[in-house]
């Protein structure tokens, strides 16, 4: 094992990785005041804010996890306390109000499925570069299509047009990242950002777009490596 993998470089890599998402929850806060100083209605500022953090942490630090952990134990342990981290201000009435809304606590779900995704699929697969697939099709297909929808119209929508460019993010995210596992599917990958971008539309009461996507882009993918490659 490198010197970059030993285990005390990977526990120091977890938590710098939750520092720097925590570092990046409270910068938006800025980003709020700024969206509020310009006329932007709170709720539109609130779900930018939430789109830019799925995207600069819950994004970023997924592209990350294949070169900093060699065990998905890291990955679970970061997701687990920025569950913890979004939780707590939900549970005490002290929300984070750039960020979060009494309606409901999709940020915190978002962390979690993170964290429970990259675990599971890292075990069943041993692959990282799979495992990492569900939180960056949430991360940025989901959070460009949150973005788009909310320039277009100013409150939380599902319109297709946000799927549209979700498919955008998540075809060549899936085809990319699927083709650098150790059990090459690109095809399987594209397949499971094809299905992340078409469920994003649906929420059944709790179950949210975020456990959606997770769930059904990780079945997908654990068929693609029962199926092996396509073509």
């Amino acid at each position: 094992m490198g010197a970059m993998h030993t285990v005390g470089m990977q526990t120091l890599w977890a938590v710098t990785a939750v520092v720097y998402s925590a570092v990046i929850v409270f910068l938006t806060r800025w980003i709020h005041h700024r969206l509020r100083a310009r006329g932007v209605a709170n709720n539109v500022a609130v779900y930018y804010n939430r789109k830019i953090v799925h995207m600069a942490a819950g994004g970023v630090v997924a592209l990350a996890v294949p070169y900093l952990f060699t065990s998905p134990i890291y990955p679970l342990a970061v997701g687990l306390a920025l569950t913890l981290f979004t939780l707590v201000p939900h549970v005490s009435g002290r929300r984070l109000a750039w960020l979060q809304t009494e309606e409901n606590c999709n940020d915190v779900k978002f962390t979690l499925m993170w964290g429970v995704a990259i675990y599971v699929l890292w075990r069943l697969l041993d692959d990282p570069f799979l495992a990492i697939l569900p939180p960056v099709f949430m991360a940025f297909g989901d959070g460009v299509t949150g973005v788009v929808r909310n320039a277009l119209f100013r409150r939380r929508t599902k319109s297709p047009i946000g799927n549209l460019f979700m498919l955008a993010v998540s075809i060549p995210a899936g085809f990319l990242l699927a083709g650098q596992a150790s059990l090459p599917i690109p095809w399987w990958g594209l397949i499971a950002g094809v299905v992340a971008s078409i469920i994003e539309r649906f929420e059944l009461g709790p179950i949210d777009d975020n456990i959606l996507i997770t769930v059904a882009s990780s079945a997908v993918l654990l068929i693609g490596a029962h199926v092996g490659p396509l073509g």
